[in-house]
């Protein structure tokens, strides 16, 4: 492989996917492109245009063609001696809304979340009232009051054992 001399950032989504990017790998070989760069390829909240509210760091997006489809790219950079650079950012994860599963563990389970350590969370706060709590800084009021004002219900879900 060439060392990186020249990259091209390529922003993937839904209408530009990974296999839309193939037929264009041996134009980029022949303007001296070293390495693609990629737009996030993460599995991210449905119709992203940008990639960055990923809801499942553990598969390429289905909506970019899924990991077929990155392997099919890497290879066409391979024959032409090209590289891949894909932009990740690990805290750039949807928070908003119930599509990721991760997110959703870290609020009903807490430190205690298997996935509490791949979010940045500061759980020592110097705050006593804070220690060891996560602060969600969207509620209009306390959270003890917003929750006997019922402007959050809060149900029992007995099949997954969890409030809801």
């Amino acid at each position: 492989m060439k060392p990186l001399t020249a990259t091209l950032r390529l922003q993937f989504h839904s209408d530009f996917t990974l296999d839309h990017a193939l037929p264009l790998v041996p134009y980029f070989a022949q303007l001296g492109i070293s390495h693609l760069y990629a737009s996030p390829i993460l599995k991210a909240r449905a119709g992203s245009r940008h990639g960055y509210d990923v809801v499942d760091p553990t598969q390429v997006n289905p909506e970019l063609g899924g990991e077929a489809a990155l392997e099919r790219l890497v290879r066409a950079l391979r024959q032409h001696g090209m590289g891949l650079i894909v932009d990740t950012v690990s805290n750039h994860m949807a928070v908003g809304g119930a599509d990721n599963p991760w997110w959703q563990s870290l609020l009903a389970w807490g430190r205690r979340s298997p996935y509490a350590e791949f979010f940045d969370i500061q759980w020592h706060s110097t705050d006593p009232l804070l220690a060891g709590q996560l602060l969600l800084p969207f509620l209009g009021s306390d959270y003890g009051v917003a929750l006997k004002e019922g402007q959050i219900p809060l149900e029992f879900d007995a099949d997954h054992g969890v409030l809801q």
